[in-house]
């Protein structure tokens, strides 16, 4: 089995392909702005197979669905996972919960259908599971290789260095911090979070998600609020900055 991190374009979260000996899934999708691009490079790496067996979405924000409809009609249209209370939002291409106004676009209108908590793929060689991570958004999901311990999270760690927000529509603070420990528990080799490089060992998961988590408990005790000092976030943006930066990069395993 393959699992391959395809980065984002600009504003776009990553996409993750898992390839088993009997089949294949796709994890986000990025926005519709550059969905020719995530194309030409879902093909590169399917190496002449013509089609998905699914694709799962970790959350309604466009730019880790938007262009999810779009890829789906080039691959064989696999169905369109996402938590159910998402569903309605993207089969109406909703611009206001999936965020799509925020960049100043449309949201495709894009059927789904629902997924849940334990959720399985089978891929021959490996299977896929659904994991229930809200906290960004109510709908927030993660989808992991149990027999390699390999996560992608979607918006619940946007970034190593950057935690993510909760002031946008359908977030909640404690939600956040309980999934962060949901991760905590899997014992995750390889964490990859909505933007950027992977997190790449146990010690290296389990510091990230630890920072991360801490920071969320400071807020719930800071009444649900950020630090004063801490740089407001964009429009566009789905996590916040602090004001001195969290360390970009964590040291290697030994």
């Amino acid at each position: 089995m393959r699992v391959v991190r395809m980065p984002g374009i600009h504003h776009d979260a990553n996409a993750t392909l898992v390839a088993g000996s009997q089949g294949t899934v796709l994890i986000d999708v990025g926005t519709s702005w550059y969905q020719l691009l995530i194309q030409e490079r879902i093909v590169g790496q399917l190496k002449g197979v013509e089609t998905l067996d699914a694709i799962l979405l970790t959350c309604r924000r466009f730019n880790h669905c938007g262009g999810a409809n779009f890829i789906a009609s080039q691959f064989g249209d696999p169905e369109i996972f996402i938590e159910a209370g998402a569903a309605s939002a993207l089969a109406m291409g909703d611009f206001a919960s999936t965020g799509a106004g925020r960049f100043d676009s449309d949201m495709p209108p894009t059927p789904t259908e629902s997924v849940v908590d334990g959720q399985q793929w089978s891929l021959g060689d490996c299977i896929v599971e659904a994991i229930a991570l809200p906290g960004h958004t109510g709908d927030g999901m993660g989808y992991w290789v149990p027999n390699q311990r390999i996560a992608a999270v979607g918006p619940l760690i946007p970034r190593i260095e950057n935690p993510s927000r909760w002031d946008m529509m359908g977030g909640n603070l404690p939600d956040l911090a309980d999934s962060v420990e949901t991760l905590l528990d899997l014992e995750l080799e390889m964490l990859i979070p909505a933007y950027g490089e992977a997190i790449v060992g146990p010690r290296s998961v389990r510091t990230v998600l630890n920072r991360h988590l801490s920071f969320f408990e400071e807020c719930i005790s800071n009444d649900g609020s950020p630090p004063d000092n801490w740089v407001r976030a964009s429009q566009m943006s789905t996590y916040l900055t602090p004001r001195t930066p969290w360390p970009s990069a964590v040291a290697e395993e030994e």
